[in-house]
C-alpha cells in the first residue's frame, strides 16, 4: 500500500467514526441529546463539542494550519470540562455546525499535507510532541472510535437506538422483547456466577 492509499484508507475509517457519532443526535428532543447519562455526566451533545476541539487541535493547531473563528468554548481562560457539555443557550444547530466545519477544516489538512508530513503538539510530553500526519490521523481516528462507542451506549439508554448506522444497526435480531430476555439472561448468569463465589446473600 502506498503513502497515498494509507491516507485514504485512514481517512476513510475516520469519517466512519464521524458518521456513527452524528447520527445518534437524530430524532431527539433537546433534554435527550444535553442530559447526563453517566456519573461524571457523559451525553452526546458533549461528545460532539469535544471531538471538535480535538479536530481543530489535531488537525489546525498541530500543523499550523488553525481555523478561522474556532469555537467559543476554545479559549485559554475556558472554565475546566465546558467542552463535554452544551449550555442552555448553545443550540444543537450551533454545536454540530462548529463540528461539521471542524472536519471539513481537517479534510482540508488530510488532503493537502503528505502522510510523513511534521506537526507538533505541544500538550504532549517532551520527546513525543513532533508527530506525523500518519501519527495524528491514527490517534484521531482512535479519539473519534472511542467517542462514537460512548454515543452508541448514550443513545441506547435514552431510546433503545443502536448501531453504526441508521440503515445498519449491527444487530443480529431487531426484536426488542428478545434483547430484553438476552439482557436477563445475562443479568442472571452474573448473578449465578456471583453467588457460586459466595458473595450474594
Amino acid at each position: 500500500m502506498d503513502a497515498d492509499d494509507l491516507k485514504a484508507d485512514l481517512r476513510e475509517y475516520l469519517q466512519t467514526a464521524r458518521d456513527a457519532l452524528t447520527w445518534k443526535l437524530s430524532g431527539l428532543s433537546e433534554y435527550d441529546v444535553r442530559r447526563p447519562l453517566t456519573p461524571t455526566g457523559t451525553n452526546l451533545l458533549g461528545l460532539v463539542k469535544h471531538l471538535t476541539g480535538c479536530e481543530i487541535g489535531y488537525f489546525g493547531d498541530v500543523f499550523g494550519r488553525p481555523i478561522p473563528e474556532p469555537p467559543h468554548w476554545l479559549t485559554d481562560d475556558a472554565e475546566p470540562n465546558v467542552d463535554m457539555w452544551a449550555t442552555a443557550d448553545e443550540s444543537r444547530e450551533e454545536i454540530l455546525g462548529h463540528y461539521l466545519r471542524a472536519c471539513a477544516h481537517s479534510n482540508a489538512t488530510i488532503d493537502e499535507l503528505d502522510i510523513d508530513a511534521v506537526g507538533r503538539v505541544a500538550s504532549w510530553p517532551e520527546g513525543r510532541r513532533t508527530v506525523t500526519l500518519h501519527r495524528i490521523l491514527v490517534h484521531m481516528l482512535a479519539e473519534t472510535s472511542r467517542h462514537a462507542g460512548h454515543a452508541d451506549i448514550v443513545r441506547e439508554l435514552v431510546d433503545g437506538a443502536v448501531g453504526l448506522r441508521t440503515d445498519q444497526r449491527g444487530l443480529p435480531f431487531d426484536n426488542r422483547v428478545w434483547w430484553a430476555a438476552h439482557r436477563d439472561r445475562v443479568e442472571r448468569a452474573a448473578r449465578d456466577a456471583e453467588q457460586a463465589n459466595g458473595r450474594f446473600a
